[in-house]
């Protein structure tokens, strides 16, 4: 099956092409139920040739991307767990828009180690695709980051965030059947946070905002998670629209 949510954020964000350099970086949901030859061939077509899993251990599977790293597709590990800790008490307490903005930077600024790795990644030659499990919160804040290391003005890098709000209902389905659970329960869906159940533009905008008035900008919050100043260079490089794909 296809993978739902997949997309490049230059072609929303940079649709004449005088940023950012199209098909170096995707995102997606994670597979549903695993990577079969449809995704395979998915990731060919757009020259994936690293993926970064955002997921934490628990929501893993060693059988979703089997058929992708057979294929030659390196899998990068970089966990981020949102529910341990001060996460989950935040997560508890969420009830607006905001409250999932800071819940990002939270999130971030409890996984810096996977931030770097992402990062890092997302550098390598070739296209990389972040993924988490709906392709909508760890993966759309690593996905801000970099694009607003790139210069994206910060209503299109919240554009392309909100975007996600269409797949949603694809996504959900997905994940209540390999978790076997349904948010169309009525008790499951009460469950859930409400911000954490939409893509509310006003998140991304408050996680952006809070990434400049508390760490000085996405570079320096990205040099503080231990992304050398190097890699933000190579990443800059590779996103060049003259650059050219190695």
């Amino acid at each position: 099956m296809s993978l739902v949510n997949f997309r490049d954020p230059a072609r929303l964000t940079d649709p004449d092409g005088r940023r950012i350099r199209a098909g170096l970086l995707y995102r997606s949901a994670q597979p549903f139920p695993a990577a079969d030859e449809a995704t395979v061939e998915q990731l060919r077509t757009a020259d994936v040739r690293t993926i970064v899993d955002l997921r934490g251990a628990a929501e893993c599977d060693p059988a979703d991307w089997a058929a992708a790293e057979a294929d030659g597709v390196t899998v990068v590990a970089a966990r981020i767990d949102p529910v341990t800790g001060a996460l989950a008490e935040a997560m508890r307490t969420m009830t607006t828009s905001a409250d999932l903005g800071a819940f990002y930077l939270l999130m971030a600024e409890s996984a810096p180690g996977a931030v770097a790795a992402a990062v890092e990644a997302a550098a390598r030659p070739g296209g990389v695709l972040l993924h988490c499990a709906a392709g909508k919160d760890r993966t759309g804040l690593l996905t801000a980051l970099l694009l607003d290391v790139l210069g994206v003005p910060t209503e299109d890098i919240v554009a392309d965030y909100a975007r996600t709000a269409e797949a949603l209902p694809q996504i959900w389905a997905g994940l209540a059947v390999r978790h076997r659970i349904s948010l169309n329960d009525t008790a499951a869906r009460d469950a859930v946070p409400a911000p954490l159940l939409g893509a509310p533009a006003e998140a991304m905008a408050a996680f952006l905002g809070l990434v400049r008035t508390r760490h000085g900008g996405s570079a320096a919050f990205l040099a503080a998670c231990g992304v050398t100043a190097a890699t933000l260079d190579a990443f800059r490089a590779k996103a060049a629209p003259e650059a050219v794909a190695c």
